[in-house]
């Protein structure tokens, strides 16, 4: 007889053998990782892990498409009453991830393999668009509400958002001394300067 799959069961340890791998990249990075590794991390032999995922490579982009999934429920959350305080909070959230040591190493990691791997690229690719539509969507929504400058391109405006991003864990990898979460008030006043907001809150 059969047994029969309990879906639940099965999605939870998906996502447990995920966290373990997503640990092991962050600590030793993709190609240091063995399948041994990802089997002791994860409690689970080969055969069961293989029996989740066909491959290494399969395991990273399970991984990528996971925070594709949470950035888009995160931003599914907002209501839309106040876009610019969404992009604030999104900025703060920015900062407690870049305040974790392993999701800062495994976030540069995967920028890293996208050079290598055109199949990691088409992913982070994906993830980097989803992420600029969401920017821009509540770029223009603050416009709206003469929140932010109405002149400002959305587009031009995400971009530099998510450079200024990219900036905060490049920065944390840098320097040891760099303490994310010391920088909120200056990361939202930057933030708010460049928007063309006053100190009220409202467009200069």
């Amino acid at each position: 007889m059969v047994r029969k799959l309990d879906p639940d069961k099965h999605e939870a340890r998906r996502r447990a053998i995920l966290t373990a791998a997503a640990a092991c990249f962050a600590d030793r990075g993709f190609h240091q990782t063995s399948t041994a590794d990802l089997c002791a991390a994860a409690g689970t032999s080969p055969g069961n892990l293989f029996h989740y995922f066909p491959s290494k490579s399969a395991i990273i982009a399970a991984i990528i498409d996971q925070e594709a999934e949470e950035t888009a429920a995160y931003f599914a959350t907002l209501t839309g009453d106040d876009p610019l305080g969404d992009l604030l909070r999104f900025l703060d959230l920015a900062l407690d991830l870049a305040a974790d040591p392993a999701y800062v190493r495994l976030a540069l990691e995967t920028a890293a393999e996208a050079s290598r791997d055109s199949l990691v690229a088409v992913r982070v690719a994906r993830n980097d668009a989803a992420l600029q539509e969401a920017l821009r969507g509540l770029l223009r929504a603050a416009a709206a509400r003469s929140r932010i400058d109405p002149a400002l391109d959305p587009t031009a405006a995400a971009a530099w958002i998510g450079a200024l991003i990219d900036g905060l864990f490049n920065r944390v990898a840098l320097d040891p001394d760099f303490r994310p979460q010391e920088q909120r008030a200056a990361l939202r006043r930057m933030a708010l300067r460049f928007l063309a907001v006053g100190d009220d809150g409202a467009a200069s």
